[in-house]
């Protein structure tokens, strides 16, 4: 058995599936693929994919996750590209390594997320930012299917600035209008601190309420790193373990060919 870990994207009108739909995407890119999956056991056998903290529904993303399990050996990057031709535009597959390690869910600690509030000020986005960022603790409010409950929304946040926007690459959004961009580093603590939450935290502090919804992309997922404050590539622990058995086995047949260290 294999285990390959993808990376891939919801983008443009896409972000607006739920997980369950890309399930179902997925499911069949493998058919048309013709991936050799492997199959849990039972009286409804599944392929054996593992999903790691999708992103909310509504929600773009560039680092979502998962693992799948082959009855065959296949190249990862082949395999990526017959994947990526075999789903939507928009749910792309970006990367793929095969698994060496263990805990990929475990490395997955923080998120990079960049929010577009179309209508609102750089400058009135960043005094909402700074009382953000002075306040111990920020209470919101979220519905749940046990009803309504209250966290902060601040602890989780380790960075948070604003910028003016660079262009939009897909072309969806007005350029002519008021727009700030903040981006924002999140820890996933539980309960989880989603977009839509440090939102509400800006509006609770400083009266901050966008006249349009704001669009929200994940740009990255991994291992918080507490030294430099960044969030790490999870997949690297894997490529790194790849390149070191490569470069074993490429040594021990140097050492073991006929006339290896003979004069």
């Amino acid at each position: 058995m294999q285990r390959i870990r993808l990376r891939y994207t919801k983008r443009g009108r896409l972000r607006f599936t739920s997980h369950r739909d890309f399930q179902r995407a997925f499911e069949r890119a493998l058919r048309r693929a013709e991936v050799p999956m492997a199959y849990s056991a039972g009286f409804t056998p599944h392929p054996k994919v593992s999903y790691a903290n999708a992103a909310p529904t509504g929600t773009g993303s560039e680092a979502e996750y998962l693992e799948i399990a082959l009855t065959q050996t296949r190249d990862p990057e082949t395999l990526r590209a017959l994947l990526d031709e075999s789903l939507p535009a928009g749910l792309d597959i970006t990367d793929a390594v095969e698994a060496r390690t263990s805990g990929l869910a475990d490395r997955l600690t923080a998120s990079v997320w960049e929010l577009r509030l179309e209508g609102v000020t750089v400058e009135d986005a960043k005094k909402a930012a700074d009382a953000f960022l002075a306040a111990e603790t920020v209470e919101v409010q979220r519905k749940t299917k046990n009803g309504i409950r209250t966290f902060d929304a601040r602890s989780a946040v380790t960075e948070l600035t604003v910028s003016s926007p660079q262009g939009d690459p897909q072309g969806d959004r007005p350029l002519d209008s008021a727009c700030a961009i903040l981006r924002l580093v999140v820890r996933h603590v539980t309960p989880a601190v989603r977009p839509d939450d440090v939102l509400s935290g800006l509006r609770a502090v400083a009266d901050l309420a966008p006249p349009v919804p704001a669009a929200a992309t994940r740009l990255a997922q991994g291992l918080f790193d507490e030294e430099s404050g960044t969030v790490t590539d999870p997949l690297a622990p894997d490529r790194e373990a790849v390149t070191a058995a490569s470069t074993t086995a490429t040594a021990t047949a140097s050492a073991t060919a006929p006339g290896a260290g003979t004069a």
